[in-house]
């Protein structure tokens, strides 16, 4: 399993750290995004999506769960999981066709619900260090 570390200065790095990703990312690809509020998951996301070729306006669907981005090169499915009392309101949303569907899943609080994900995620953690400035952030990829 591979690992990278990067170093996010501002916003414009998270951004592009999020557009790579996207860019090498594949159909069936599940992205596990990791990190406190604030820490510039929307803005990652954000950046997944243009490197996915997604021209739509992304946002967190913190009160819908679920948001699907379907005009770029593969479609997105974005998940926050934050507000989920259980599992078995995943089975309501019909997650198995998005996680085994022809797109890429980004979950966000993927913790919760880890006893539904697949062995073999993406896994993204973003972490602050005000120590080393307000806007610094530590992106850490993990998987294949």
């Amino acid at each position: 399993m591979k690992r990278q570390v990067i170093e996010s200065f501002c916003e414009k790095d998270t951004f592009k750290a999020g557009m790579e990703l996207g860019s090498l990312c594949k159909r069936g690809d599940i992205v596990l995004l990791d990190g406190e509020l604030g820490a510039g998951k929307t803005v990652f996301t954000k950046g997944l999506g243009k490197g996915l070729g997604i021209d739509e306006t992304i946002s967190s669907p913190t009160f819908t769960i679920l948001q699907v981005y379907e005009s770029g090169r593969i479609p997105m499915y974005h998940f926050d999981v934050y507000r989920i009392g259980s599992v078995e309101e995943m089975d309501g949303i019909g997650y198995e066709d998005y996680f085994y569907g022809d797109g890429v899943c980004l979950i966000e609080w993927a913790g919760l619900i880890e006893e539904i994900l697949p062995s073999d995620c993406i896994k993204v953690s973003i972490s602050k260090d005000l120590q080393k400035g307000f806007e610094y952030r530590c992106i850490e990829v993990t998987g294949d």
